[in-house]
């Protein structure tokens, strides 16, 4: 597919701003040039809060209005999904397939906040629960927080945008957009769609560039009420260091994990982690990087998987057939790679992948792996996973729980009693039974603990984080 020709320029104030400055996003396969995005300068981005602030205060947004324009904006996401996934398998190096998947959870998205722009409600709080207060009536309202600052990462350039623009729309929030500069030009596309829906001038901005400029400059401006941040440890601790008491959701990093207890369904659990340790080149938070095997299961396991990983095909996510593509930049793969070599240099062993072309890394697996190495105690973020054995399930909990992340773990199993006590063991956000870690819907909430971050997502979740709860009382005494 040919590279888009124009300059795409930034959405500010309801209208398209060409600034002088551009960022070039390129083909995450074969390293062309795909498109040209204007970046933002400190005057685009005082502006683009300006026009947040303005329309907060003086365009009004009911919540009627929020419903339209969700769910309009749901409609025209399905009606581009060619274009849309197009431009997501381009410059993000996901899977056609994948990408498609992508639009379409992306409209869900949409379609699950606009039902909610209509439930926001207040409670009639018991006044005779106390002493001496039978005359007071005693409610809460639930009002809009104001500006809120979406900071997204690449891995999702649509979805992950979909999953904070479409709450604070829908809370009656104007919202600012930093999209991921390598994918900046998929949340651009998603403000030409919004435009069209009729979202007010001014509720949605969107400027590109670095964290150190645009970042710094919106997390500095107390303008901004509430942020909303998907990316690494180091930098949620950034945010929540500068931006002092105003409110904030980090979704951050993991290494999650996923255990194949003995009476688990082995096959099925070999077949669906072949392909969630690998999807989108293993970028994925919850991606699978660490599997726990019961031994009485391990060799059979292991046969079935590495066959599994065996099928998976790599190359260009523009084939459809294609399972793995290229990882989102050389310098990724080039991290990934030293990872690999300085865990078997450690005594890991890998099983089969290990092999870098460009900015493809093979499917890589892993035995052997312990504590102190990169790929067992940090998270990878790229197509490597180690499987290691555990006898009891005392013992898995403990390998699962022995990180600075939590974010989800999943577990096949079929004991009832282990699927009602595993949740209250693990040390996660998340615990997806007879299923893989790297599982979302998009209307459950998501987030994690410890280093995972802070806050939930889901558009129902992420709105009760956009609002302000406000008691009333009235004195009803004459």
């Amino acid at each position: 597919m040919e590279a888009v020709k124009q300059v795409q320029r930034l959405f500010i104030d309801g209208e398209w701003v060409e600034t002088a400055k551009t960022q070039p996003i390129y083909n995450k396969y074969t390293g062309e040039l795909y498109v040209q995005v204007c970046k933002a300068g400190e005057q685009e981005v005082d502006r683009a809060v300006e026009a947040a602030e303005y329309a907060f205060y003086h365009t009004p947004f009911s919540a009627e209005k929020r419903y339209d324009v969700l769910v309009k904006a749901s409609q025209l996401i399905k009606e581009n999904v060619e274009e849309l996934a197009n431009c997501i398998a381009q410059e993000g190096g996901k899977p056609i397939r994948d990408a498609k998947v992508e639009v379409i959870r992306s409209a869900t998205t949409f379609l699950l906040a606009a039902e909610e722009a209509k439930k926001l409600r207040g409670e009639i709080i018991p006044s005779q629960a106390s002493p001496g207060n039978e005359s007071r009536l005693i409610y809460t309202i639930k009002k809009p927080i104001g500006i809120v600052c979406a900071i997204s990462p690449f891995n999702f350039p649509l979805n992950l945008v979909s999953h904070k623009v479409a709450p604070a729309l829908a809370a009656g929030n104007p919202v600012i957009v930093k999209p991921a500069t390598d994918t900046a030009h998929s949340a651009l596309l998603l403000c030409k769609l919004l435009q069209q829906a009729g979202v007010p001038k001014g509720y949605v901005q969107c400027v590109v560039g670095g964290g150190a400029t645009v970042g710094e400059q919106l997390l500095k401006d107390q303008r901004i009420k509430k942020y909303s941040f998907t990316g690494s440890p180091e930098v949620g601790k950034h945010i929540q260091q500068t931006i002092g008491m105003r409110k904030v959701t980090l979704e951050l990093g993991s290494n999650s994990a996923t255990i194949v207890h003995e009476d688990g369904n082995v096959e099925q659990a070999a077949n669906k982690l072949a392909k969630m340790a690998f999807a989108n080149a293993g970028q994925i938070c919850i991606s699978v990087q660490r599997i726990f095997v019961h031994k009485a299961v391990e060799a059979k396991f292991m046969e079935l998987f590495l066959e599994r990983v065996a099928q998976l095909k790599v190359g260009n996510p523009l084939d459809p057939d294609t399972d793995v593509g290229p990882m989102i930049s050389e310098k990724e793969a080039q991290r990934i790679e030293a990872w690999v070599n300085e865990a078997a240099a450690k005594g890991a062993k890998v099983l089969t992948g290990g092999k870098r072309e460009g900015s493809v890394y093979y499917p890589t697996v892993i035995t052997q792996a312990k504590k102190g190495m990169k790929v067992y105690d940090e998270e990878v973020f790229a197509p490597v996973v180690t499987v290691a054995s555990y006898e009891t399930i005392e013992e898995a909990v403990k390998l699962v729980n022995d990180s600075k992340f939590g974010l989800q773990a999943g577990v096949y199993t079929k004991s009832l009693v282990l699927a009602h006590k595993l949740p209250h063991l693990l040390e996660v956000g998340g615990v997806i039974v007879n299923d893989t870690c790297c599982f979302r819907a998009d209307q459950m909430p998501y987030g994690g603990v410890k280093e995972s971050g802070i806050g939930k997502e889901g558009p129902a979740f992420a709105i009760e984080e956009m609002v302000e709860t406000v008691a009333v009382v009235i004195n009803l005494e004459e």
